[in-house]
């Protein structure tokens, strides 16, 4: 055990209380979710900022002691990469996003350049044990996944946001619906159901009104997949639902096809039958148009309305309205419209 001063700590280690002096050890376990510490050896132009616990963004720099947690990640427009099989001191890891989970990078998005390497210092202790020195290394979230965890939905009305691809405006939708049904007198509570760990969409969510927020992080989830992506999603319907909000409303990172488990979420029989509304991003009408068949025809589900670039203009709009025969309302330029079309799919009286 040893002493490190770190520079500044990822989001991902949020829910556990660490301060900037901390004790780490050389015996690291290679499990999603171990927070380390690690030293940034070369300085980037772009991608190059680090989520904060505060929610901060933080640029980093060569020299830097920073702290995340081991994950894996599987991004289609971004850094991937994979857990190494065992990890000492000195060891080289990469830097997989800005919210500060760390492991092999194996592919690379040339918009981005390089990813940082890391130098591993060690895993970061915690010591739960009140009057001894016995640590244990720390992981995230304020408490662990339980596979098996029911789901009890309350009666409580249920969107979800779900698009086409990384970048199809889901949090931007989420946030106009929110902002526009607390403007109706309705309390919103809101999470992140699936993705690589980064606090930023669920701060937007609460800037724009949501009471209560969560994210699978906070459930020990570094990245989900079709394994742990049903069960966490549960977990956190679950919790809402018992704060007895008007609304839940939760966003699907990535896209409907993809590898942080979405699918499986809108397959899990439980999940699906707490849903009350389906709201499709779509980056484009080709897009559009093969989110609603897929939707449709693979999952069983009918979308109410679509959303995203696709319908930033007229033409747009009037394409997805004559192909599909679904509403097509834009969040950015119609906002309010967007959030009284779901409280009026949902039943609910506006204040």
């Amino acid at each position: 055990m040893k002493s490190v001063i770190a520079d500044k700590i990822a989001s991902v280690a949020q829910d556990v209380s660490l301060k900037r002096e901390l004790r780490v050890t050389a015996d690291i376990p290679c499990e999603e979710g171990v927070i380390i510490a690690a030293e940034v050896l070369n300085n980037k132009a772009s991608y190059n900022t680090l989520e904060l616990i505060s929610g901060r963004m933080a640029k980093v720099r060569r020299g830097d002691v920073i702290v995340g947690a081991l994950g894996h990640r599987k991004a289609l427009f971004g850094y991937s990469g994979h857990l190494p099989e065992r990890l000492a001191p000195g060891d080289t890891l990469q830097l997989l996003n800005i919210g500060g989970v760390m492991g092999l990078c194996d592919s690379v998005n040339p918009n981005f350049g390089q990813p940082f390497d890391c130098r591993v210092l060690g895993a970061v202790l915690h010591f739960p044990y009140l009057g001894e020195r016995i640590g244990v290394p720390a992981r995230v979230g304020a408490e662990q996944l339980d596979v098996d965890a029911p789901l009890t939905a309350a009666g409580v009305p249920v969107v979800a946001l779900v698009g086409t691809c990384m970048n199809s405006g889901k949090t931007a939708a989420a946030c106009a619906i929110i902002s526009r049904l607390r403007h109706l007198g309705l309390t919103v509570d809101a999470f992140k159901a699936t993705g690589v760990s980064l606090r930023r969409d669920i701060l937007a969510m609460e800037d724009a009104g949501a009471r209560n927020t969560l994210i699978f992080t906070d459930f020990g989830v570094v990245s989900t997949t079709e394994s742990n992506g049903p069960p966490v999603t549960r977990m956190m319907l679950t919790r809402m639902a018992a704060e007895k909000p008007d609304v839940i409303l939760f966003e699907l990172g990535d896209g409907i096809l993809g590898a942080y488990g979405v699918e499986a979420i809108l397959r899990d029989p439980a999940i699906s039958s707490a849903l009350s509304c389906i709201v499709l991003c779509a980056n484009d009408p080709v897009a559009a148009w093969g989110g609603v068949r897929l939707l449709r025809e693979d999952f069983d589900y009918q979308p109410q309305i679509v959303t995203g670039p696709a319908t930033d203009n007229r033409v747009g709009k009037d394409l997805v309205v004559e192909r599909m025969g679904i509403q097509a309302i834009n969040a950015l330029t119609d906002g309010s419209a967007l959030g009284d079309a779901v409280a009026d799919l949902l039943g609910l009286t506006r204040a």
